[in-house]
């Protein structure tokens, strides 16, 4: 008689969380910075014009992650008063060492030609969630800094050194410089610790330390097709760094038919029980033209370690779906709801500001309870006071839906919902007044700077609010106005959501950029008051129903 086969249930050391599912962070959410902290994950992401600055996202198994908001939430921590489109905050950079999270980060102030005005900044708290520290001023020779805390007590900053000469190479190499954290300054001179690889475009350096090696990871190529991640390593910290000769760690440029492609701008981690696993930046084009909607998004992939001390990436081609850490129970988060009814005195952690923090002078969530109420700011073009709270678009197709009570009393009044790129690219469906005193809902568009209204006008003069709504299928968006919620009118145009995207926004004088394109689509509530009087736009709800996985 043969014995029925016995099954053991797997240990707990050789359990997986999961599937790791990628892109991990849908939407804008750019040049992730991973850090473990004990049992727990961090993903630090860049935010450029848009507060609070630095956004933060905890998991405890690397597949299940919830967003904490922004670090950078004051003004104190961050200005981004006048900042031109894709400038602020540039490849922030988390560190952990004795008890206290080091945040290092950029606040580029302009760019164009070779010059970039990029200062340096470094900020630290005792939890991830603050209270933050003044910043501490460091240099400007170049952005994408980082910390590197070495195991003899001592810790260096790295950074690309950039060079604005004519018919120099702007990417000069990554620069190395001891910081004191006793004195919370930077000490000795800097040093040239590698220039790069032929790919050119050499910027956003991590260094780690295993088996007494020194990796230096780079991004090199451009954040573009060509973006790939190159690893060196060296017996010294300073260098000099030999190149893996296996070529880059990670790439999408030899394989088009990839899902996510412009695979680049990395990161390590290593969890609990001795894995390690890449956090990079990637897109997802759509067809027909090519263009991701929703910009650079956040995804993991599985590191493992040759014989010879390398670390890599399975065929350096990222994939969708990924193993999840071994050792580690699953541990999903809750789900916030469909519709935020601003019931709160603080704004969800899903929504940011357009270069001005969520202050009273021009945003409240408690003068009229129950309602977000906007006051109205600058034109469209407007650096300084712009008026709008927004959220990233995180789906291919999604619906987005608000009730506005505003009462314009001239044509510079303005108030509705649009899908936002930057100050030359979006879509607006808004509440205004025409020369005869009537109210109206109309759509604006603007491309490349050129604006023009679009579709249908609909009176909504004796309407005691308006509802406003944004359907979004891949590359088309339909807006729609109702009086009751429920029987919609539809405004008559169908919109390229595709310029919406980092590849139709960047903008060339011949070879030369002008305008960089790095951050991704926005759904949003805006108001605008070109009078200066701060006519209110009083929302009383917005729900975002996604239609698609992600």
């Amino acid at each position: 008689m043969t014995s029925p086969e016995v099954t053991s249930s797997p240990s707990r050391e050789e359990q997986r969380a999961g599937t790791i599912r990628n892109p991990v962070l849908t939407g804008f959410y750019p040049d992730p910075s991973i850090l473990r902290v004990g049992d727990d994950y961090y993903l630090a992401t860049s935010t450029f014009e848009w507060a609070p600055g630095v956004t933060l996202h905890h998991s405890r198994d690397l597949v299940n992650w919830r967003p904490l908001g922004g670090a950078l939430n004051e003004t104190r921590l961050l200005d981004l008063t006048g900042r031109r489109d894709s400038a602020g905050v540039w490849a922030p950079a988390l560190s952990y060492r004795d008890g206290l999270f080091f945040l290092i980060y950029t606040n580029v102030e302009s760019y164009g030609g070779n010059f970039w005005d990029s200062p340096n900044y470094l900020t630290t708290a005792p939890d991830i969630t603050g209270p933050w520290s003044d910043p501490v001023p460091l240099h400007a020779r170049g952005f994408d800094p980082s910390l590197f805390h070495d195991d003899d007590g001592r810790t260096w900053m790295l950074s690309p050194s950039m060079d604005w000469r004519p018919g120099r190479n702007a990417f000069g190499g990554i620069v190395a410089q001891e910081f004191s954290v006793r004195d919370m300054k930077l000490v000795g001179e800097p040093k040239m610790i590698f220039t790069g690889t032929e790919v050119g475009v050499t910027e956003a350096p991590h260094i780690y330390k295993r088996d007494g090696w020194y990796y230096l990871m780079t991004a090199e190529g451009g954040t573009q097709w060509e973006h790939q991640v190159t690893v060196a390593r060296s017996r010294s910290v300073t260098g000099p760094y030999e190149v893996d000769p296996a070529g880059p760690m990670l790439t999408s440029r030899h394989v088009p038919e990839a899902v996510l492609q412009r695979a680049g701008h990395s990161s390590l981690v290593e969890t609990q029980h001795g894995e390690w696993y890449l956090a990079h930046l990637t897109g997802r084009p759509l067809p027909p033209k090519g263009r991701c909607v929703l910009g650079r998004e956040t995804a993991l992939q599985k590191v493992e370690w040759t014989p010879d001390g390398w670390p890599r990436v399975r065929n350096a081609e990222p994939l969708v779906e990924v193993p999840g850490p071994r050792g580690l129970a699953a541990h999903p988060w809750p789900q916030p709801p469909e519709t935020d009814h601003f019931d709160s005195a603080q704004l969800r952690p899903e929504w940011s500001t357009l270069r001005r923090h969520f202050d009273p002078s021009w945003v409240s969530l408690t003068e009229r309870p129950g309602y977000l109420r906007i006051r109205g700011g600058s034109s469209p073009a407007g650096l300084h006071k712009p008026s709008m709270v927004a959220r990233r678009l995180q789906h291919r197709a999604c619906v987005f839906e608000a009730a506005l009570e505003f009462a314009p009393e001239d044509f510079r009044q303005m108030a509705g919902i649009t899908a936002y790129y930057n100050t030359r690219q979006w879509h607006y469906l808004r509440v205004n007044r025409d020369d005869r005193g009537g109210v109206f809902a109309g759509v604006l568009t603007s491309d490349r700077g050129q604006i023009q209204e679009v579709g249908r006008r609909i009176s909504v003069s004796d309407w005691p609010r308006v509802f406003l709504r944004a359907e979004i299928d891949r590359n088309d968006l339909r807006f729609a106005v109702s009086s009751d919620g429920s029987t919609w009118a539809d405004m008559g145009v169908r919109l390229d959501m595709s310029i919406l995207s980092d590849e139709y926004a960047e903008e060339r004088f011949g070879n030369q950029p002008i305008m960089w394109g790095f951050t991704g689509a926005f759904l949003g509530l805006w108001a605008h008051d070109m009078t200066g009087a701060g006519l209110p736009a009083d929302f009383d709800f917005c729900t975002y129903r996604s239609l698609s996985p992600s």
